[in-house]
């Protein structure tokens, strides 16, 4: 059985040779270890051998966003001013925004150390601005989904794995806007804006979603956004107002077109998992194993395994600093808790990845552990 062939038949609930396996974001496709950019952390050495492993020996899931040609004007962007300069080992981005006699400003650092992006001041601070936000001028949907890039990568891949077409939900456009403890506050006493920003956010969104879906139908997809709304930070009512009521029309759009639609929700999944469930969704992940989620993966399975194919259930700061001999319990009851009775299928997937410069022999033999034993898994 081929990768790619384990993979589609886990989405479609056939049986399979053994359990998939996959290191989320690193595939050895995005990963450049020749680029000599300063803010690269994949050209230091410690990361050749994951890289290899990733490539020879895992069911590479590869996340694609679709971009649009020929879409109409972007009506905000003769109201943006962007600047980008270096300091200290450190990238910076700021944005402004003209929003009537408002001028919102954000701003983003990249440290050459480390994998990832922080939002350092965030374009919306008030209640004030977030309306002046709502009455800026609204996008149009239009153009042509651009499937060149998603394709080549199908190409590139082969028989070793598929392509996830990768998409936020409209809750991950907004809350990001203002920084957590300021969204929280207007989250729960801002209902009637709130919604008004994710319906101006699914008007262009949705339809985007089933253009793309059409264009390049028959791909699992992943929606990441949800967990925003996902106790304990909002009441399991408002994951449901504010997350799963706009990500089903996406899961509906993405599945008439033969499509299989992943739900992203890190933390605890215990209270939301029926609104989860109800938008229809065949996929769930990473499915956090306690402390760091609240339900474990055998619940999962037995209530929704029917259902949605499970992804996940290693965390990634255990593969970063567990005792290999222990971190092998923790994959041992994935396999377990994730293949028991009937269900759909199990993709054995970190909750995220390392994002430090060098790779320690501790995680490397760790990710070789998940390998070792996904490999070797027999079912029985």
């Amino acid at each position: 059985m081929t990768r790619r062939e384990r993979l589609m038949r886990t989405l479609e609930g056939k049986p399979v040779d053994r359990p998939p396996v996959c290191f989320y974001e690193i595939n050895a496709i995005d990963e450049d270890p020749d680029d000599p950019d300063p803010f690269n952390v994949f050209n230091d050495p410690s990361w050749l051998p994951l890289l290899d492993l990733a490539r020879a020996r895992t069911d590479r899931i590869v996340l694609r966003g679709v971009p649009f040609v020929n879409a109409p004007p972007d009506p905000l962007e003769p109201l943006r001013a962007f600047e980008r300069w270096e300091e200290n080992e450190s990238r910076f981005e700021r944005t402004t925004l003209r929003a009537g006699d408002r001028l919102l400003t954000t701003m983003n650092r990249q440290d050459r150390a480390v994998y990832t992006i922080w939002t350092v001041e965030h374009l919306l601070k008030t209640v004030d601005d977030f309306k002046a936000w709502l009455d800026l001028p609204q996008e149009e949907f239009g153009g042509t989904p651009d499937t060149t890039e998603v394709l080549a990568v199908e190409e590139q891949l082969g028989d070793s794995g598929i392509v996830c077409i990768d998409t936020p939900d409209p809750l991950c456009h907004v809350a990001p806007l203002f920084d957590m403890g300021t969204y929280l506050i207007v989250a729960m006493t801002e209902n009637a804006l709130m919604h008004r920003a994710l319906e101006r956010v699914a008007s262009l969104l949705l339809p985007r979603v089933d253009a793309v879906a059409k264009a390049l139908p028959g791909r699992l997809w992943r929606i990441f956004g949800p967990e925003y709304a996902s106790p304990p930070y909002l009441p399991p009512s408002l994951f449901e107002e504010y997350a799963a009521r706009y990500v089903t029309p996406m899961v509906e759009a993405i599945q008439r077109h033969g499509g299989y639609a992943r739900v992203h929700s890190h933390g605890n999944l215990r209270d939301i998992l029926d609104h989860i469930a109800a938008t229809g969704c065949r996929g769930l992940d990473p499915i956090e194993p306690p402390p760091q989620g609240d339900v474990t993966l055998a619940y999962v399975r037995e209530r929704y395994g029917q259902q949605m194919a499970l992804f996940g259930n290693l965390e990634v700061s255990d593969i970063e600093n567990l005792p290999t001999a222990q971190f092998a319990e923790k994959v041992a009851t994935a396999l377990r808790e994730g293949t028991q009775g009937q269900g759909r299928g199990l993709v054995v997937m970190p909750s995220s990845a390392p994002y430090g410069r060098s790779i320690s022999p501790l995680t490397l033999r760790n990710y070789q552990e998940i390998v070792r034993q996904v490999e070797a898994f027999s079912g029985a």
